[in-house]
């Protein structure tokens, strides 16, 4: 309950002004966001591959309501893979792009505004030799997203997509997606969706990521396992087993601040862990999802705010 009011806040501007407004807000943040600047995200980029870890990273913002806000998204991307490519790492650091953020949301011209800004970032990301991995926003973004995502693999076949377990429909999207070539985040979801279309039951939402997880390693995509849940991580490895899947054949993807420990232990079995690290200023819709994602989070706030 909490956790949905957490999600139907973090779209009330009220809300956000008070939140924003406690300066203890951000001691909290730097647990979740790696920094404003780019030379922040960098810095956190180093730092994890450093220590045998992988990265895509978000610069975060979303439902942009104007082309030029959108093209300068774009534009702070295309900085950070210059950047990027100054490391040398290759496909050990990607970025992930939220299509909303890059004018997804401008109208009937958004899905090819939105096309337009991130074929500019898959460009810089082939510079790099990176890769880029869609992020999935609210059911409504669902069928434009996968249509854009077509459209840029035909230029840049190994552009990614995020699943979120939790719609009714990622089933039958993962079976679509299980073609070799394919990479697929599956994650469980974050946004506050309705009854129509997404399970709403933490049990029902286990259990659809679980089918779906089973579809992908079943396939001949590569699965990113976003996850920080044991149990799933446990089932992830027999599945793997069962389909013949060896270390490099799938990852596991995990959110920056939460589970150092797990990250490292994975790594250190042989396993890729990709770190995802958030960077820029427009944090805070970032910021709510995560606290309504698991009552730690919360605890972990109030401590914050308590000076404990």
């Amino acid at each position: 309950m909490l956790g949905s009011l957490l999600l139907a806040g973090s779209r009330l501007p009220l809300v956000r002004r008070a939140v924003s407004g406690i300066p203890l807000t951000r001691k909290v943040v730097d647990r979740f966001v790696a920094g404003e600047a780019t030379q922040d995200a960098v810095g956190a980029v180093r730092r994890l591959t450093d220590a045998g870890l992988t990265v895509t990273i978000d610069h975060l913002g979303e439902e942009t309501r104007d082309a030029k806000a959108a093209a300068q998204k774009a534009g702070a991307y295309v900085t950070l893979l210059d950047a990027l490519r100054e490391l040398n790492l290759g496909d050990r650091a990607e970025v992930s792009v939220k299509l909303s953020a890059v004018g997804q949301a401008l109208g009937a011209d958004g899905d090819k505004i939105a096309l337009e800004n991130a074929r500019q970032i898959g460009e810089a990301a082939r510079a790099a030799g990176a890769n880029v991995t869609l992020d999935m926003e609210d059911h409504t973004t669902v069928d434009s997203t996968l249509g854009v995502l077509r459209a840029l693999r035909e230029d840049f076949p190994s552009t990614g997509v995020a699943i979120q377990a939790y719609l009714f429909r990622s089933e039958a999207d993962c079976r679509d997606l299980s073609q070799r070539g394919s990479r697929v985040r599956l994650v469980k979801g974050a946004y506050a969706e309705p009854a129509s279309v997404a399970h709403q039951n933490k049990n029902e939402v286990d259990k659809a990521y679980v089918r779906c997880l089973r579809i992908l390693m079943a396939g001949e995509g590569y699965p990113m396992v976003g996850t920080h849940d044991d149990r799933l991580i446990s089932i992830t490895e027999t599945l793997a087993d069962r389909f013949g899947r060896s270390l490099g054949d799938y990852e596991y993807q995990m959110l920056y601040g939460i589970r150092t420990d797990k990250q490292q232990a994975l790594a250190g079995a042989g396993h890729t862990v990709r770190v995802y690290i958030p960077y820029g200023d427009d944090w805070y819709g970032y910021f709510m999802r995560r606290l309504a994602e698991r009552p730690a989070n919360i605890a972990f706030f109030l401590r914050a705010l308590g000076g404990k």
